[in-house]
């Protein structure tokens, strides 16, 4: 074993250990307001929802930390049991060297790797999610949304790490340029498919009906200067009674997707101001800061893969040849979360930065901020939310400000 196989088990310790100091300590601060919502949060939840949403937390919580102590130890077999070695040498004796069978030992490692989260899925789904009465789906659909992912994973999966790997015999050194191009314009392309061919797959989106709900939305979207192809709703009811928002395409081709529990649960100007939030995205210019951060991430994350298939020491740590770039994909795939997870604070911080910027750009067309809190609240009431998260823990894990942080802002 040597000096990297250790310190990869040190990085996985460390990050373990971490976990669940953060899960403890959020825990702890949900406990620590357990027996009386407080008085700024009042007006959100009545007694009996505010206990219900702790249950929840400390519920999630607990389940997480088991499933991250799991994840951990599934990490640390894959490595240390030498099933990868054996796996590799099966695979490539197909075809030695051949693009194709590295795209085959990639994209089978990967769906065979899903295999033994699927009991921790299902217990989220069925017993977690269904003691709080969030799970609409069925034992049928979730088995049939399962086959439809690995499905999915095998058809787009292959051919593009095929790809990928080929390039090394046609362009040569510079493979990783050309890798991460041809990558980041799969993703945009993806952008505009996804919702037209991927989403329709797994959940029914209808253009809003005409009514007073599509006209206010419309006329909001011409007076914010946001002209989109159509506003969706999405039955994500079938699975779920979270309610959500989102916004995906870009250009012509954008569009809004409003969940149908969340046209449920909201009132007309509520759901106006949730609409001019994702419009905030739009306006702000959210999206391509986005995407040119994932950019440049995914060009450093190719140019180090490209370092390390070079290096004699990277495979060879694991029992995996040198040189040969299918086993350091997958490898490093498996790796960097171990590093990227320590970075999680900062870009968790720009996201809320524009959530922020999202919610003021909602305050100033909607003409007051009332609306939009009212929004957050019932959202949060409804979802069970975590009012109380412990500072550090939301530093790491949340995208979005935590409520009483956007009502703040909101009302400044």
């Amino acid at each position: 074993m040597t000096w990297l196989f250790w310190l990869v088990g040190a990085l996985i310790i460390l990050r373990l250990g971490a976990q669940l100091v953060l899960e403890a300590m959020n825990r702890a601060e949900a406990q620590r307001h357990a027996q009386q919502c407080p008085p700024a949060l009042a007006a959100v939840m009545d007694t009996a929802t505010y206990a219900k949403s702790v249950e929840y937390t400390l519920a999630k919580s607990n389940f997480s930390s088991v499933e991250t102590v799991y994840d951990s130890l599934i990490l640390l077999l894959i490595l240390v049991s030498g099933v990868l070695p054996w796996w590799w040498a099966k695979l490539n004796a197909l075809a030695p060297g051949a693009a194709w069978s590295g795209a085959l030992f990639l994209i089978g490692t990967m769906l065979l790797l899903g295999l033994p989260g699927l009991p921790l899925e299902w217990w989220s789904q069925f017993r977690l999610e269904e003691k709080f009465g969030f799970n609409q789906s069925t034992l049928r659909l979730w088995v049939m949304d399962q086959l439809k992912s690995w499905l999915l994973g095998l058809a787009i999966g292959f051919p593009l790490l095929w790809a990928l790997l080929a390039l090394v015999g046609w362009v040569g050194a510079t493979w990783w340029i050309w890798g991460f191009a041809l990558l980041f314009s799969f993703q945009l392309l993806m952008f505009v498919l996804y919702p037209k061919l991927i989403m329709p797959l797994f959940n029914k989106l209808t253009p809003l009906p005409e009514g007073e709900a599509r006209t206010r939305l419309m006329a909001l979207a011409n007076r914010t200067g946001f002209l989109c192809q159509t506003i969706e709703v999405m039955d994500g009811s079938k699975r779920s009674a979270h309610s959500n928002a989102f916004f995906t395409g870009f250009g012509r081709f954008r569009r809004i997707v409003l969940f149908d529990t969340l046209m449920a649960q909201l009132g007309q100007a509520e759901i106006e101001a949730v609409l001019a939030h994702e419009i905030g995205h739009y306006k702000r210019g959210h999206i391509p800061k986005r995407l040119v951060t994932m950019a440049l991430m995914q060009l450093a994350a190719f140019a180090a893969i490209a370092g390390l298939a070079n290096a004699a020491w990277f495979n060879t740590a694991f029992n995996l040849p040198a040189g040969v770039l299918a086993p350091t994909f997958l490898l490093f795939s498996l790796l960097s979360g171990l590093v990227t997870f320590w970075f999680s604070p900062i870009s968790h911080w720009v996201s809320r930065q524009h959530e922020y910027e999202a919610d003021a750009f909602a305050k100033d067309a909607m003409g007051d901020s009332a609306p939009l809190v009212g929004a957050l609240r019932k959202m949060s009431q409804k979802n069970l939310s975590n009012l109380t998260p412990h500072p550090l823990y939301s530093a790491v894990y949340y995208s979005h400000p935590t409520l009483v942080e956007r009502e703040r802002a909101l009302q400044s």
